[in-house]
């Protein structure tokens, strides 16, 4: 099989809260006229990225939520492939390319060998880009914390530099030379709310091994990938609606008292006679809120609420929660 006939596939990485979601979803709503498969790699006990993203019917996602894609799912990355692969041998018009978005705390590195150390991957993929999104606000203070944040700079074919509409012109500066140093081979592209030209993201050719190699040798090798136990990760789950009062006098104080613990924090709510969903999303003291799409008819209306963070009360905060449901006097 030539390069020509293989998959096109990009690893979207960044770290949590970059605006790696924000920046799929645009991508998927683009009128390319492409079919995208996406597999999604959730660091935490439940995946919602799925309610997250827009699809419109031509998309395909496959969520892989048990661990980071770098560490014990890589076997689960290479057999969704596989899968992938025999339903496209089914059906061609199945897809054209592949996304992978991964955990904000993965090392792209172990995802990348993937495409070159498996030869059964390499025969019917290619890997296009590791695109990386950084957050201009969080991103220097991410960088100092950690490794992994640095790897996934190192590895960039491409930087989004998200939120740079929140600091001020010398604060991005000294971001942009920063990455720079790390990664001067990778164009920084401004990604507002991930918009961004699909140029700037498919079709690029920018993976090159060699490059890779020089920053790396020891990339085609097989090597452990570690993340940090004080980073942990729970989630909430209700079928009873959330009082919006109450859920807002939760954020408030989980923000003011554990803010700087909170690396990543997102879910799906049910209000009582909402018709849309709400969709919460945050990075430490920054958190928003927006009308999600409208609950269907006979869907169960269940809150599911991720949270990924440093030593986080996760008793406490599970409690705080299940009393905001309606039903809790």
């Amino acid at each position: 099989m030539s390069a020509l006939q293989k998959v096109p596939v990009t690893i979207l990485t960044g770290f949590l809260g970059a605006g790696k979601t924000t920046l799929l979803g645009r991508i998927l709503k683009e009128r390319h006229g492409e079919r995208i498969a996406v597999i999604e790699n959730e660091f935490g006990p439940e995946g919602i990225d799925n309610d997250l993203l827009f699809t419109g019917g031509a998309e395909q996602i496959v969520e892989m939520n048990n661990g980071c894609i770098c560490c014990t799912v890589r076997g689960d990355l290479v057999r969704l492939l596989g899968e992938l692969h025999a339903r496209r041998e089914r059906d061609p018009a199945a897809f054209s390319r592949v996304i992978i978005d991964t955990t904000g705390l993965a090392d792209p590195a172990p995802g990348a060998q993937t495409f070159f150390i498996d030869d059964e991957i390499a025969a019917h993929y290619r890997l296009d880009a590791v695109i990386t999104v950084v957050d201009a606000l969080h991103g220097g203070a991410q960088l100092d914390a950690h490794h992994e944040a640095q790897e996934q700079v190192g590895f960039a074919d491409r930087i989004l530099l998200s939120k740079a509409d929140l600091v001020g012109p010398e604060d991005e500066r000294l971001l942009r030379q920063r990455l720079r140093r790390i990664n001067p081979r990778a164009p920084i592209v401004p990604a507002h709310f991930g918009a961004v030209p699909l140029a700037e993201v498919l079709d690029i050719h920018g993976f090159a091994l060699d490059d890779i190699l020089a920053i790396e040798p020891g990339f085609l090798g097989e090597e452990t990938h570690e993340h940090d136990d004080a980073v942990q990760s729970f989630a909430f789950r209700s079928d009873t609606p959330l009082d919006p009062e109450r859920l807002q006098a939760f954020f408030r104080a989980a923000l003011r008292e554990h803010g700087p613990a909170l690396m990543r924090y997102k879910g799906i709510v049910a209000f009582p006679g909402m018709a849309h969903r709400v969709v919460f999303q945050g990075v430490h003291m920054m958190m928003g809120s927006d009308i999600g799409s409208a609950w269907r008819e006979g869907e169960a209306r269940e809150s599911r609420l991720v949270f990924i963070g440093r030593e986080l009360p996760q008793d406490g905060l599970l409690a705080a929660l299940a009393a905001c449901r309606v039903n809790v006097s």
